[in-house]
């Protein structure tokens, strides 16, 4: 699957959801819901799967059309940066996931940090908002376009305890980080918060 080819299919997909959502007329429903259908078709061809599964996937998002939030923790201690390995592919990420109704963007990050690391800690500022379809951030192809929060986070207390998603955790210097689970944080990302570290008064990231 290649990024242009998903980038448009996702911008379909979009302009059908939020098409229907705001719908007028009976041919104005029929037509975002062709629109849909082609999209569809398109995604199942280049992923060689079946459209219903696709679409059954893809659909159970309604309303209008927009970006997911991912919060992304990054904690310091001693100069290495946290870091928790995934159960689903081996590989390591800054501890975070999918904001939660309810959550404030903060809450949300903590709260992240904790079910995956067992660090409780306190959110004191945004580093960054990076667009995970943005290809400077060499992200592999999703379904969903997602805006991704890095908030710096000081370390308060706790120990290191696994998660059902989780099944090791570690602190890691510049040097040393171990492979990275490539759909959660860049090399680069990893390296920028490094960067920002020891620049607390950088603005914001963004795009």
């Amino acid at each position: 699957m290649t990024s242009p080819w998903l980038g448009w299919i996702q911008q379909l997909q979009g302009i059908a959801q939020t098409g229907l959502h705001y719908e007028n007329h009976p041919f104005d429903t029929e037509r975002y819901r062709q629109v849909q259908k082609i999209a569809d078709a398109m995604l199942a061809a280049i992923a060689d799967a079946e459209p219903q599964t696709l679409a059954d996937l893809l659909h159970q998002d309604v309303g209008h059309a927009t970006p997911k939030i991912e919060v992304r923790g990054v904690v310091f201690r001693e100069g290495r940066l946290l870091l928790v390995q995934e159960s689903s592919d081996g590989q390591w990420a800054l501890p975070g996931g999918w904001a939660d109704i309810g959550d404030s963007p903060s809450r949300a990050v903590e709260r992240e940090i904790f079910e995956e690391s067992g660090y409780i800690t306190r959110a004191t500022r945004l580093l960054a908002v990076y667009d995970r379809a943005h290809p400077r951030h060499d992200h592999p192809p999703a379904l969903y376009h997602s805006y991704k929060l890095f908030f710096r986070c000081d370390l308060v207390e706790g120990q290191p305890t696994p998660s059902y998603e989780t099944t090791a955790i570690d602190f890691f210097g510049p040097d040393a980080i171990p492979p990275l689970s490539p759909g959660r944080n860049s090399l680069s990302q990893i390296q920028r918060c490094f960067d920002l570290r020891d620049h607390p008064v950088a603005p914001v990231e963004f795009d």
